[in-house]
């Protein structure tokens, strides 16, 4: 609140001619009254400015003063001010000259009191007082509106930062409760990313299981097989009747298109690994043609377009033939309206981003269905991705595909556009002059070159056993046959064998177990496991690749790898000293 000072009371006086000024002052300094005496009107002026309770000016003293300056300064008084003057008039005041400026500008003049001299000491202290009285009650005016005015400022201070609180609290609602439903979107992102794979476990296990049966039931299916197609190569090869051999040929036709079937099942069942073949483009496309056809329908076009036919790549057929599949039934979900499908196969260089030197063989998937953004391709090759409905897919099939192509040396790819369709690229090599050759046909042989040879044939499978052993006795060797693992080792305790070939999956011991105890029996002795059904990593922990021989066999088949594992046992077997020459 502003502070009175007795400068703010003090009583101005100009009176400059005579001594009535210091008189006036005289008088009223008895009262207790401040006063200062101004010799001219800027003095006047700047008194007024700094500050008093009234000023007390002799009429002739204004004569010929710029009394606009004091018009203006009077003008520019704050709303509750209004300075008081107590002007001595001459004598004649009742007759007022229009003329007079002075004269007129007192008759304008608000607060003023007029005194018409002479003047007696009690009217000038009444007058004084009288005016005192009015400018103390101005500044207590003042000091009501500044109270009032800085209440004012306090409440819009308050109220602004009433204002700015409630902005910020709602702000901050605002952002926590953002903050809270972005949280619930992750958390519903997590929730329904979680049931995906919860559902993607449910149907890989389903898919497992249903592998296991495949596996199992692939097994029991290649043992008949084996069975049917020794007894035909045997036939083919011993009989002289040409419509014997014609229906047997029939019938081994039949076989290997029954064990190509047992061989996808197993591929499908992942219990195989890869069996890296030179295989022409013609004939793997010949070997899906069909199955496409019947898997996708009518309202899909489908074109084969070999442009490599003549080149040869080294690939496993049952696992391309299936990724083949797999990519036509995608695409056939990509189009559910119909479209067109096309199979390419050319031979180019490979782009810069699979890090493949050389040339290789494109095989490229094309439908003209939905396409998908770029966010999704690069992901469709991750295990359990997937944006077909939950049950309805396990993400597993194009992972399968990339890994197929990198495991047999070459990459695979997508190019897809949202609307434009999609290609699904596989990459492989290109198989050499000295890659392996398909094997001969079973009817070509005629009998083995090595002869003699005393062969111990291990098969739980009475039926499998007895096929396996009059193949090999139709070859020229000395068969002695064991149903069991135990069994076998009592035949091995008799005498050593030149070769044993045994079954992987068998009550009791596996083969690969039986292998592992003629080892120490005999280090030397060369090992052939037949298998329909067989892990294959445990297998190759015990022998090489190459001494696996897959149900069904044909004959052919059967003794060209009796006379490799008889010739690496040779190869192996030292030269005793002085035996050269």
């Amino acid at each position: 609140m502003p502070q009175t000072s007795a400068r703010d009371v003090r009583l101005l006086v100009f009176a400059p001619r005579g001594r009535d000024a210091e008189v006036i002052a005289s008088v009223l300094a008895q009262d207790g009254h401040g006063c200062l005496i101004v010799a001219t009107f800027p003095a006047l002026l700047r008194a007024i400015e700094e500050g008093a309770g009234g000023a007390i000016v002799a009429e002739e003293a204004l004569h010929g003063a710029e009394l606009a300056r004091l018009a203006d300064l009077l003008g520019r008084q704050e709303a509750w001010s209004d300075f008081p003057f107590v002007v001595l008039l001459g004598k004649l005041m009742g007759v007022v000259d229009a003329g007079d400026p002075a004269r007129a500008w007192l008759k304008d003049l608000g607060n003023v009191i007029l005194l018409e001299r002479p003047l007696s000491t009690q009217t000038v202290r009444s007058a004084a007082t009288s005016a005192l009285r009015a400018r103390r009650r101005q500044y207590q005016a003042r000091d009501v509106l500044a109270d009032r005015t800085r209440t004012a400022q306090r409440l819009s201070e308050s109220q602004a930062a009433l204002v700015h609180l409630n902005a910020t609290l709602e702000a901050r609602i605002e952002e926590r409760t953002r903050a809270l439903a972005q949280a619930n979107d992750r958390l519903m992102t997590e929730v329904i990313e979680r049931e995906r794979v919860q559902q993607a476990m449910v149907q890989l296990q389903k898919m497992e299981a249903i592998g296991r049966l495949t596996g199992g039931i692939a097994h029991d299916f290649n043992n008949l097989l084996n069975v049917v197609s020794g007894s035909m190569d045997l036939i083919l090869m011993l009989s002289r009747d040409e419509v014997a051999r014609q229906r047997a040929e029939v019938a081994r036709r039949a076989c290997q298109r029954g064990g190509k079937l047992t061989s996808q099942l197993l591929a499908f069942s992942r219990n195989q690994s890869l069996v890296l073949r030179p295989i022409p483009v013609e004939e793997l496309f010949d070997g899906v043609r069909e199955l496409v056809a019947a898997s996708l329908g009518s309202g899909i076009r489908v074109r084969f377009e070999p442009d490599g036919a003549q080149a040869r790549v080294l690939a496993d057929a049952n696992q391309m033939e299936m990724a083949l599949l797999n990519l036509a039934i995608n695409a056939r979900d990509a189009m559910p309206a119909g479209g067109e499908l096309c199979f390419h196969a050319a031979v180019m260089q490979a782009p810069p981003d699979l890090a493949l030197a050389g040339d290789f063989m494109c095989i490229a998937v094309t439908d003209n269905g939905e396409g998908m953004p770029p966010e999704i391709a690069a992901r469709v090759f991750e295990p359990f991705f997937t944006t077909k409905p939950v049950g309805k897919g396990t993400g597993l099939g194009l992972s399968q595909v990339y890994g197929m192509a990198r495991q047999s040396g070459g990459a695979a790819r997508i190019v897809s556009q949202a609307g434009a369709g999609t290609t699904v690229e596989i990459w492989l090599r290109l198989a050499n002059l000295d890659d392996d050759a398909p094997p001969a046909e079973v009817h070509d042989l005629q009998a083995s070159r090595r002869q003699g040879v005393r062969i111990l044939v291990v098969e739980d499978d009475a039926a499998v056993r007895r096929s396996i052993v009059e193949s090999l006795e139709a070859l020229g060797h000395a068969v002695t046959e064991a149903p069991d693992g135990r069994r076998a080792l009592d035949a091995l305790a008799a005498g050593r064998p030149d070769l044993i070939i045994t079954d992987y999956l068998m009550p009791g011991m596996t083969g690969a177990e039986l292998m592992r105890h003629a080892r120490r029996a005999y280090p030397g002795v060369p090992m052939i496991i037949a298998t329909g059904y067989a892990d294959m990593r445990a297998i190759e922990e015990v022998i090489g690749e190459d001494l696996v021989l897959r149900k069904p066999f044909q004959l052919m088949e059967l003794a060209s790898i009796v006379e490799r594992a008889l010739e690496r046992s040779a190869a192996a077997r030292p030269v005793p000293a002085g035996g050269a020459g």
